[in-house]
């Protein structure tokens, strides 16, 4: 799947928010050594960097093209091309961070145990998620394809719900002192259908992947008349788009 950073970020003050919101969440810590899972184009580890100058601080992604841009765009910072299933570090971790990645990966209990297991004593676990899954967003592609004619790959590479309940995460990461909330944002979208180039930024990428040209302008099409009907816009044209989060901070004891 190729992501691309342009499309992505045409939201980037909406997609860092949640990022901001959780780093400011973060424990008044010193860490020596920080991770970013899910880096993207960065944005956020530069952020990292600048409350920690003197942390190492790497930024993992599974897309070489976010990563190009994140080294393009960001000094001082280890990037790396990875997925996070299969990455490991090779020491301790004083923080471990992700912003909106987790939730493409199954099998959060042992995901969860996993990263837990890396912090040094006092580390952090800091996550936000996607929680919005029985919304229109994710409801509209999700009825379109599996009640249509589409192939079966367009069906399996749409994204399901995965995240769990926040006391499931709370019991996953221990020992640990944990801070967990859900926050829902009412984002103001403007531009022609806001709301298929907000999806086609992140939730649709993988679908749009696997479909042909034809294929592609036909989920289009359907998508974006579903989406006007859902969200429809405001007397100023604009058009509002609820969006939750659920987001965990867990210090390790």
């Amino acid at each position: 799947m190729i992501w691309d950073p342009d499309r992505y970020l045409r939201y980037a003050d909406l997609r860092t928010r949640p990022g901001l919101e959780l780093i400011s969440r973060i424990p008044d810590i010193n860490p020596g050594a920080i991770v970013d899972l899910g880096a993207g184009t960065g944005n956020l580890t530069s952020v990292l960097a600048s409350r920690w100058p003197d942390a190492e601080i790497a930024g993992i992604d599974s897309s070489p093209e976010m990563v190009e841009r994140a080294g393009a765009e960001h000094d001082g910072i280890d990037w790396a091309t990875a997925d996070i299933e299969s990455w490991k570090p090779t020491g301790q971790i004083d923080l471990i961070f992700s912003n909106a990645a987790l939730h493409w990966i199954e099998g959060h209990q042992p995901l969860f145990g996993r990263l837990r297991s890396y912090l040094s004593p006092g580390g952090v676990l800091a996550v936000s998620m996607p929680d919005n899954w029985a919304a229109g967003t994710h409801s509209v592609p999700k009825t379109i394809l599996d009640e249509g004619n589409w192939p079966q790959a367009a069906r399996d590479a749409l994204i399901r719900d995965r995240v769990g309940k926040p006391d499931d995460y709370r019991r996953w990461v221990q020992p640990a002192d944990v801070d967990s909330w859900r926050t829902t944002y009412f984002q103001t979208l403007t531009g022609p259908d806001p709301v298929w180039t907000w999806v086609t930024g992140s939730l649709l990428r993988p679908v749009l992947a696997v479909l042909d040209d034809d294929e592609c302008l036909r989920l289009e099409r359907e998508c974006k008349d579903a989406y006007r009907e859902a969200y429809p816009p405001r007397d100023d044209g604009a058009t509002t788009l609820p969006f939750s989060r659920l987001f965990l901070v867990a210090r390790a004891r």
